[in-house]
């Protein structure tokens, strides 16, 4: 086990070294100037001139990320140009609304698509499993920003359920986390249908049956717990994929986490917080990965890390 997480462990690093390089490089390829954004219009060469040299922007790249890559090693993010702060005391404040809203989404999928999934494969072939099919298909294909500004139509505007946006109530993460979980939610419905057919399938699935076990006993005894495995999987890939989701669904539904923090600070080309808010959601993402590796065996023995 120690071996293992310690192999993990290095691959992480070399992967989040990446992530920084990738990122640092994209930044100075965006055809804009952040000093000019900084500055102002009414600016001069000569105060862009000066700001350029007191953020080491004047440097050359390969120095800069050097530069970055030392100060990141001692935690700091370093500081934000449109906002005059620390971006990691900036982001840390930011991420308890976006991990709230994280798992609230992954609630909101797993209750939608495992049932789904588990119904559409005890049903193979009839109506019912083309219909959850069809409706996961639909969920996955509908852009988030779409799909988020229907319910909020719907909800919260025309019948007045839930409020139009917000923070701090239960009723103000209920549509937002619904809309990240219904594109899950048909991700995990198709998985689950998938997974559990081919479990079905088994001969001690066939045993089960022939000593007389109820179909629902047979289906979520024997065929559940062997097919939710893709399922673990995936949550910690959803790990990285709300984090990239929450970007458009924060900004909709005017939530205070970190993909509005990035949002913004794309706006005004502050790289510090560009970098910073990828380099946290790089680390979530590994970490996701990391946790479902480690859950896996405790749902199936059979599992054996190496």
């Amino acid at each position: 086990m120690l071996h293992y997480l310690a192999r993990r462990l290095a691959a992480s690093l070399l992967i989040l070294l990446g992530v920084s390089i990738v990122t640092f490089g994209l930044t100075f390829m965006i055809p804009a100037d952040p000093v000019a954004m900084i500055a102002g219009r009414n600016s001069t060469p000569q105060m862009r001139d000066n700001i350029r040299i007191q953020l080491g922007l004047d440097k050359p790249i390969p120095e800069q990320y050097a530069r970055y890559l030392g100060r990141l090693v001692t935690g700091n993010l370093g500081m934000s140009y449109a906002r005059k702060s620390e971006v990691g005391p900036l982001v840390v404040s930011r991420l308890p609304p976006t991990l709230l809203l994280m798992l609230g989404a992954i609630i909101a999928e797993l209750l939608i698509g495992i049932p789904a999934g588990i119904y559409a494969a005890t049903r193979r072939g009839r109506f019912a499993d083309k219909a959850a099919m069809t409706l996961s298909f639909v969920s996955v294909s509908t852009p988030q920003f779409v799909l988020g500004l229907t319910l909020l139509y719907l909800f919260a505007y025309l019948w007045n359920w839930f409020p139009l946006g917000g923070y701090g109530k239960l009723s103000n993460l209920i549509l937002p986390a619904l809309t990240l979980g219904l594109a899950g939610g048909g991700w995990y419905s198709r998985m689950m249908r998938s997974s559990m057919i081919e479990v079905l399938r088994n001969d001690y699935i066939r045993t089960a049956r022939a000593k007389g076990m109820s179909e629902w006993r047979v289906t979520m005894k024997h065929g559940f717990r062997n097919a939710i495995l893709p399922i673990v999987a995936m949550i910690g890939l959803d790990v990285g994929i709300f984090m990239s989701g929450v970007v458009v669904v924060e900004n909709v539904f005017g939530w205070p986490g970190i993909g509005q923090l990035m949002w913004q600070a794309i706006q005004s080309l502050d790289i510090p917080v560009i970098m910073g808010v990828t380099i946290v959601a790089a680390c979530f993402i590994v970490l996701g990965n990391l946790i479902a590796d480690l859950v896996s065996p405790l749902i199936d023995p059979r599992i054996r890390l190496r």
